[in-house]
């Protein structure tokens, strides 16, 4: 049986620049590793990689981003992978965050679910809705 449930805590996150892919001079992409510490009803570590680009209008950028997560969500343990896709269209921000389909692994098989990320000066918080299939 599938349920709407919901989670939400702080996270602590550090991004670091890795090596370009595109070197070519002026190039728009960037790339950097994410590493977060997810508290609260998401006791969880994660690490992915950002893919990110600027465009020459101040406030417009995108990103795409995978990160692995590994923890527990509400006592049930396992893991499980994010996918993100954010734009800055001249400051007006757009952020879609989903778990991959069938990327759960353990107690969290079945997952499915979208996530939001909050940010209020330098603190960062979460809030993740998600679901178990009925078939798992």
């Amino acid at each position: 049986m599938s349920h709407d449930l919901h989670a939400a805590g702080p996270f602590d996150v550090k991004l670091a620049p890795l090596a370009a892919y595109d070197t070519a001079p002026g190039t728009p992409l960037g790339r950097m590793s994410i590493d977060k510490q997810f508290h609260g009803e998401l006791e969880a570590v994660s690490v992915g990689e950002m893919l990110m680009t600027r465009s020459a209008v101040q406030g417009s950028a995108g990103y795409v981003a995978i990160e692995h997560v590994t923890g527990t969500l509400k006592g049930r343990a396992g893991s499980f992978v994010l996918m993100h896709m954010g734009t800055m269209d001249r400051g007006a921000q757009g952020l879609v965050i989903t778990v991959v389909p069938d990327s759960g692994t353990d107690e969290l098989s079945g997952l499915s679910g979208s996530m939001k990320i909050l940010i209020e000066g330098k603190a960062h918080a979460y809030e993740f809705d998600y679901t178990f299939r009925a078939d798992r």
